[in-house]
């Protein structure tokens, strides 16, 4: 689905990718985690052709992000759904006008089709009967699940999450991760997701990547990555403070 090729990018003197490389599998779940300031998001940002990279390639569906017109970029990205660390909801909109608004700005649907998928993709992500609530009024959990209900509107190839589960109390976090593993195992969608959470990791994920020292030092299966040697995982996985990963 995704294919990063020797993907190089630094700002100044700061390398923050060097020569990464890595298969996005098709329907799966793919998780990158490391330590703060690996370049986790600057990663993701080159998926959905936000940033551009000094060296490599950026290949979705079969097209090279960096070699794409404006326009064509454009209409990659209506494949593309994303849920915000925060959730990003408009504070000023319904639930119901938050989760339409793709649909009411890239489709020339109804406004009778678009409630039914609005009705639809917010009974997927378990908010029947929450339409005309304003986003003041939902917990942090249920933020997060509307903001998933509005990045699947436009029934997207890709979803991204960033963070899904921060800022959430364990048993919250629990439920979010249980919804995107039910939702992706429904749908058969390819979810992207970038996290510090390892044992929502390991709950969501097919295939795991990890970032460390501006390089992927790790990528493949959840099972290999969990039985791992190398000791920079051990130390991040167990959240120990002595290891080779040091305290900036």
């Amino acid at each position: 689905m995704i294919l990063i090729k020797d993907l190089c990018k630094a700002f100044g003197d700061h390398v923050v990718l060097d020569h990464i490389n890595c298969r996005v599998a098709h329907g799966k779940t793919t998780v990158f985690v490391g330590p703060s300031g690996v370049g986790k998001s600057v990663l993701i940002k080159h998926m959905v052709g936000l940033l551009y990279p000094d060296e490599g390639e950026v290949i979705v569906e079969g097209k090279d992000l960096t070699k794409l017109s404006e326009r064509e970029l454009y209409e990659l990205r209506k494949k593309f759904g994303m849920l915000f660390q925060d959730a990003a909801l408009f504070d000023s909109m319904t639930v119901e006008e938050n989760v339409a608004f793709p649909l009411r700005h890239h489709t020339k649907k109804s406004e009778s089709e678009i409630g039914d998928i609005v009705a639809e993709k917010l009974r997927q992500v378990g908010m029947p009967g929450t339409k005309e609530m304003m986003p003041s009024e939902l917990s942090g959990g249920m933020r997060k699940r509307v903001g998933l209900a509005r990045a699947l509107a436009l029934d997207p190839e890709i979803v991204f999450f960033d963070e899904p589960t921060s800022g959430l109390d364990p048993v919250i976090a629990a439920t979010v991760d249980k919804l995107i593993s039910e939702t992706q195992a429904e749908l058969g969608k390819t979810f992207v997701v970038i996290s510090h959470d390892i044992p929502g990791t390991f709950a969501i994920a097919h295939n795991i990547g990890v970032l460390f020292d501006a390089k992927l030092i790790e990528y493949g299966p959840k099972e290999e990555i969990r039985e791992s040697p190398n000791p920079i995982l051990r130390q991040f996985f167990a959240r120990k403070a002595e290891g080779p990963i040091k305290l900036v």
